[in-house]
């Protein structure tokens, strides 16, 4: 009767053993499965997230289109002055008019400059207010402000030397990027 236990033990014992052997290894391929389905999902969704932060890399890159030089020959700005003149008026007209026509997918970047005159702090104060004054003329005139910003550099980068009251005119300016 020992023998008789002992015998059917030996038998079921590798029985019970490659059952759960084959329990255990349907649970980890579930298992897998699963894991492999969320990680193809997200596979599918980076890729198609990286693809979106191309195309708008691209997008944001810009191309420099054409720079609009407003200075002394077309717009003049008086020392200490952000108000535009009639002639600069005339000028950002024909501008606004022409982008207006050539209805292109444009971005303006419009920066204002002034002579050394005066302090840093007040320089960079009085070419962000020459920026703006071209900014809002322009968005009256249509074009939208979505589309511009503007920025100050003061009387960093001159174009001329201020040592002349020539110089210094030359040095109060606007310079409007158009990027595409």
């Amino acid at each position: 009767m020992k023998h008789l236990k002992s015998r059917a033990l030996i038998v079921a014992l590798p029985l019970v053993l490659a059952l759960s052997a084959c329990a255990s290894h349907k649970y980890v391929d579930d298992r897998i499965a699963a894991a492999n389905g969320r990680i193809d999902g997200l596979d599918r969704t980076t890729q198609e997230a990286l693809t979106r932060a191309t195309a708008a890399g691209k997008l944001a890159e810009g191309k420099f289109v054409y720079s609009v030089v407003l200075t002394d020959d077309s717009i003049r700005f008086d020392t200490g002055q952000a108000v535009l003149s009639e002639a600069g008026q005339q000028t950002l007209a024909q501008l606004a008019s022409r982008l207006k026509a050539d209805n292109k997918n444009v971005y303006l970047e419009i920066q204002g400059y002034t002579d050394s005159t005066g302090t840093d702090a007040v320089n960079y104060k009085l070419g962000a207010e020459r920026a703006d004054s071209v900014r809002r003329y322009l968005n009256r005139q249509g074009v939208a402000l979505n589309r511009m910003s503007s920025m100050s550099y003061g009387s960093e980068q001159p174009v001329a030397g201020n040592d002349t009251a020539e110089g210094r005119a030359q040095n109060r300016r606007v310079v409007i990027v158009v990027l595409s």
